[in-house]
């Protein structure tokens, strides 16, 4: 006997629905996780890292650093290349620019989670249709008997009105609480971008790092000593 048959045997009708939910669960929630342990962030250090050592005014050595990042698996490090390819534009534009793109990848990192809620909440009410499929048969074998009814003969159809709801539930659980917690990653995924990007736009626009401005403010204070 295979493997299949001795689930069907278990599950009864609902077995191949059951099947398709948690297989769709497993793959969504595999999928999500990959796409987003690859989409990455940067922190506020590292963006000042990476713009170290360039400047806002030269607009070739820009496009050359947007040449390098947009090959790149990292979210904010594309979105960084996006923003330096529109360099020329005004700062309007290019907030408008990045808005849109942000959206975009904002999309793109809760696709499927709709689908994986679904799930959460169809697998129950096919546990439960099972139940009911289950406590039918039972009762159609309670009709059928003629003597005193026995526990074997309540055993089958009871056991498969519980089995397909224990499934439905287990189906359910990861299905909702991954469509929840992948949810909230993206989220501040999506948050850590519209930070990246606006951190980017003002940079460009000439508003330098506080420590930046505290450099230029003790040059300053040097200089007037020395006068």
């Amino acid at each position: 006997m295979t493997l299949f048959n001795i689930v069907q045997e278990q599950l009864g009708l609902m077995t191949w629905p059951l099947i398709i939910c948690s297989l769709l669960t497993l793959m969504i929630i595999s999928e999500r996780l990959l796409k987003l342990l690859s989409s990455g962030s940067l922190s506020k250090k590292e963006i000042k890292k990476l713009l170290t050592g360039h400047n806002p005014k030269q607009s070739e050595q820009l496009e050359l650093l947007s040449q390098q990042l947009k090959t790149e698996n990292n979210l904010a490090k594309r979105g960084i290349a996006m923003l330096f390819a529109h360099q020329h534009f005004s700062q309007q534009l290019r907030e408008d620019t990045a808005s849109i793109w942000v959206q975009d990848k904002r999309q793109e990192l809760h696709s499927g989670l709709k689908l994986l809620a679904l799930i959460g909440v169809i697998s129950p009410l096919l546990g439960l249709l099972g139940t009911v499929l289950g406590l039918i048969e039972m009762f159609k074998a309670i009709a059928l008997t003629t003597g005193s009814v026995t526990p074997n003969d309540l055993a089958d159809g009871l056991g498969i009105a519980m089995r397909t709801t224990a499934a439905g539930l287990l189906i359910a659980l990861p299905a909702i609480c991954g469509a929840q917690l992948l949810g909230l990653w993206a989220n501040k995924v999506t948050y850590r971008l519209e930070f990246t990007l606006n951190f980017c736009n003002l940079w460009l626009q000439g508003v330098s790092f506080p420590e930046q401005k505290r450099a230029a403010k003790t040059a300053i204070k040097a200089e007037e000593v020395k006068s």
